[in-house]
């Protein structure tokens, strides 16, 4: 399987990304924000950091760069596009996403890890996943999931809400929401759940000694789905 990861400015997840990938063996390239054709690819990967230092609204001048033409029209052609974290947030700002990605409710930088459950596998990333609630990490100051109502009713009905947060036995009561993100949400698809935006990090996730290995979980059933 093919990925590329983009690099903007101020992006500071993506050669973490890169490694995760190279080691669940996918062929990895690395492409600048200011190029503007995507090597011939199956995943591009947005990663996640501060684009651009975050100027304006998180994501805002990252979703102006000269490649994320490229990346729509790849999206739009039923290519697989992951955002992480600031790639989320990036996904909303083009529209690939609906929504907005608000200050968290608390108004504090939040760096932990997370528990998320998955909601939908009927899609090349969680079908045929082992668990259904993994253990991730999330770093970040604005992952306050919000949209209106009627985007929320299209979303639900779409069954496009992919991860959310919870306890390690699914529970997603509100206290275990660490953002206030609307309805728990940690993850998003597109309607055709071929885009999928993410706070938790997987790629931080990848060694069991170091960290836990819920992100292995992650990339590796990704690609063998595709294979």
């Amino acid at each position: 399987m093919k990925s590329s990861v983009i690099i903007f400015p101020g992006s500071n997840c993506d050669r973490d990304m890169d490694v995760a990938l190279k080691k669940h063996g996918y062929k990895n390239k690395m492409v600048w924000h200011d190029d503007i054709d995507l090597p011939k690819c199956d995943l591009v990967v947005l990663p996640g950091g501060f684009s651009y230092g975050d100027y304006l609204r998180c994501g805002s001048i990252a979703g102006k760069s000269k490649i994320i033409k490229s990346v729509i029209e790849f999206a739009n052609s039923g290519g697989l596009v992951l955002g992480i974290c600031n790639g989320f947030q990036i996904l909303t700002e083009t529209g690939l996403l609906p929504g907005v990605l608000q200050q968290n409710k608390y108004l504090n930088f939040i760096c932990k890890n997370v528990h998320v459950k998955v909601n939908n596998k009927e899609n090349s990333y969680f079908k045929n996943i082992k668990k259904e609630i993994l253990e991730l990490h999330i770093a970040h100051n604005e992952g306050n999931y919000f949209c209106t109502k009627d985007e929320l009713e299209v979303i639900k009905n779409n069954n496009q809400i992919a991860l959310t947060y919870c306890n390690t036995e699914g529970s997603d009561e509100e206290e275990f929401n660490p953002n206030g993100a609307l309805n728990n949400i940690a993850g998003l698809f597109n309607k055709n759940k071929n885009v999928l935006g993410m706070m938790p990090h997987p790629e931080r996730m990848i060694d069991k000694y170091l960290s836990g290995n819920d992100g292995s979980i992650f990339f590796e059933n990704l690609i063998k789905n595709y294979i």
